[in-house]
């Protein structure tokens, strides 16, 4: 299984990996391919400088690569997956990262209830 990990789930995995469910630890160190996508990066950079979250950018990026996960970049084919989503969610954020897992297609592994709307490929946790 390839999976894209929600930025929460991301973040709970590098600082708060406690918050992560035995199922969820299965799911991840059992993926064939676990990828974080450049959106959650630019999301938390842009949540932490409004003081909204206590996260480092630099820090989450870096663990992209020392955790073996692969980085996905937002592509035009992703933003356009954007405008054919349905407005069950209205965070643009969450709106990408599930238009980059249906595009892909990849599983996507997330803590948000209301995102497993989008599609099957939703996993939630």
């Amino acid at each position: 299984m390839r999976l894209l990990l929600d930025t929460h789930i991301f973040c709970w995995w590098f600082y708060q990996p406690e918050r992560l469910s035995p199922k969820t630890l299965k799911l991840i160190r059992g993926a064939e391919r676990v990828f974080v996508s450049s959106a959650s990066i630019w999301e938390v950079a842009i949540k932490a400088r409004l003081g909204k979250i206590d996260a480092d950018p630099k820090e989450l990026f870096e663990q992209i690569e020392r955790n073996n996960f692969h980085e996905l970049t937002v592509s035009s084919k992703h933003a356009l997956a954007v405008a054919t989503l349905p407005l069950n969610h209205t965070d643009p954020f969450d709106r990408l990262l599930i238009a980059q897992a249906t595009a892909e297609p990849l599983h996507f592994l997330t803590a948000d209830s209301i995102l497993k709307q989008y599609s099957e490929l939703v996993i939630g946790v």
